[in-house]
């Protein structure tokens, strides 16, 4: 029987320091609503925790709550976005790193990855994992998929480029060894309840499949 493994993603936590869009306010908590999050899955199995778009909030909220309940996660930063107000700063990220985190690539400017032109795939393929490998001194080998937005085109760059591990936002559990990870995002209404369920109910067998089948068909179109 294969292992599957949970994966959970944040995105903002607390108060924003910038302006947001219509979708992005959807993936933004409240500052004790994730604490109580973090309370409940400190309590359950080990699950991967990573937090996308590199938000300055992921140093100021976040890293003293993982800290202070022993849980590590994999920050996905935006390269582009580094030292704009509301972002993290090349010294938050270094603290991050420092601390035991994962620093991972979420491209240089949150666009999609698809349909991307020659000289776009340049900047957020290699230029922002080139630019975050600078601020940590260590290579960067794994990315998130900015948006959720993928397909065969661009899992065979990231492949050909030697991304060792890459996370997406398909919503259904992950095989652990697994190259591409599917990863459930939190929203701001979501409790210490329904992570549970997300956790530890893989819900009904119909449901697994059709997810299984979205996903086959992002891999392959």
């Amino acid at each position: 029987m294969i292992a599957r493994d949970v994966n959970i993603c944040f995105h903002g936590v607390g108060k924003p320091e910038r302006d947001l869009t219509a979708a992005e306010e959807r993936y933004w908590l409240s500052a004790d609503g994730f604490r109580f999050i973090l309370d409940e899955l400190a309590e359950l199995p080990p699950i991967h925790l990573s937090f996308d778009d590199g938000n300055s909030s992921d140093a100021a909220i976040v890293l003293p709550e993982l800290l202070q309940r022993n849980l590590r996660a994999d920050f996905f930063v935006l390269a582009g976005r580094l030292g704009q107000r509301g972002s993290l700063d090349e010294d938050a990220v270094r603290e991050l790193h420092r601390s035991g985190m994962g620093i991972g690539s979420h491209g240089w400017s949150h666009c999609s990855w698809r349909g991307m032109d020659e000289q776009t795939r340049q900047g957020e393929f290699v230029a922002a994992r080139t630019r975050l490998a600078e601020v940590v001194g260590e290579p960067v080998d794994t990315a998130a998929c900015p948006k959720g937005r993928y397909d065969r085109r661009v899992l065979a760059a990231l492949r050909r480029l030697g991304y060792r591990r890459v996370f997406t936002s398909d919503r259904r559990r992950a095989h652990g060894t697994a190259w591409l990870q599917p990863r459930f995002s939190l929203v701001h209404d979501d409790t210490p309840a329904t992570v549970r369920g997300i956790v530890t109910d893989p819900g009904p067998l119909s449901r697994r499949v059709v997810l299984a089948g979205k996903g086959l068909a992002k891999r392959l179109r």
